[in-house]
């Protein structure tokens, strides 16, 4: 399918949870304003959705008075850009969006929203088009879907004294991704199901599974990673790299970053 034209998507929303404080980075500022190509990693995050069709604009869910996140994209202009207050937890923040895309801007039940980690700047286009692509395909009763990859590495059980318990079978084992799509009334019904319930929610797929729905895994890249941990940043730099999105330093062009050694540059 040709998927170059706006006809072959339908309208659809993204959602970026951007409060939290990325603890495990132990930077002293939040990780999503860590400095990757002389732009904060939200920057280069939300830069990998520009141009995509029938995106009609990002909500982004900040922590209480956050003012950097306004500050740095008061001059992105690639689709329009709303701010609300996210909350304590990763489900928190996506519900305030939700209800932003409900309420503010009164969004039809079935539009699209794709949920996106601040912190996985990797994502690649291409990935994003075929999420939309096929999960929209799927559409009738939809459960949504998402960017998954496939488990490579042998997985092991771990016993209460660390040692080896057991090795788990690795066939039909994803990692969970993002974005992860959905309808938005199902996923604002989902989530407060599972809330209600008490039930603990990693992702957005966990709500629609708590209900007994099925999402749809679409196979991505491998390099979409997450940047949990410090020795993360300098990989992604090494993928964006790669994939093309900035030039390496020292080379005609290059981008430098300013870092004295042994440190994490950060706006």
């Amino acid at each position: 399918m040709d998927d170059s034209s706006s006809n072959a998507f339908p309208a659809w929303w993204l959602v970026i949870p951007a409060a939290g404080q990325g603890s495990r980075m132990k930077s002293l500022i939040a990780k999503q304003y860590l400095v990757l190509d002389n732009r904060s990693m939200l920057e280069v995050s939300l830069s990998r959705f520009s141009g995509l069709p029938g995106l009609q604009g990002a909500v982004l869910a900040l922590a209480e008075a956050d003012a950097v996140a306004p500050a740095l994209l008061a001059s992105f202009v690639d689709f329009p850009l709303h701010f609300v207050q996210g909350g304590a937890t990763r489900t928190d923040s996506v519900r305030a969006a939700l209800a932003f895309l409900t309420t503010r801007l009164q969004c039809e039940h079935e539009t699209w929203v794709a949920v996106h980690d601040a912190a996985r700047p990797c994502v690649h286009p291409s990935d994003v088009r075929k999420l939309l692509r096929q999960v929209t395909a799927a559409a009738a009763g939809s459960a949504g879907g998402l960017l998954a990859a496939p488990v490579r590495d042998t997985l092991k059980r771990a016993n209460d004294s660390g040692r080896v318990a057991s090795t788990l079978p690795r066939t039909g084992v994803f990692h969970a991704l993002t974005p992860q799509l959905f309808p938005l009334g199902g996923l604002v019904s989902a989530m407060e199901q599972a809330q209600l319930a008490g039930e603990l929610l990693t992702d957005e797929a966990s709500a629609f599974e708590f209900t007994g729905m099925s999402p749809l895994l679409i196979e991505g890249r491998v390099d979409n990673i997450k940047v949990t941990h410090p020795e993360d940043l300098p990989l992604a730099r090494l993928i964006l790299q790669s994939q093309g999105v900035f030039i390496p330093v020292g080379e005609p062009g290059g981008q430098s970053v300013d870092t004295p050694p042994g440190e994490t540059a950060y706006v």
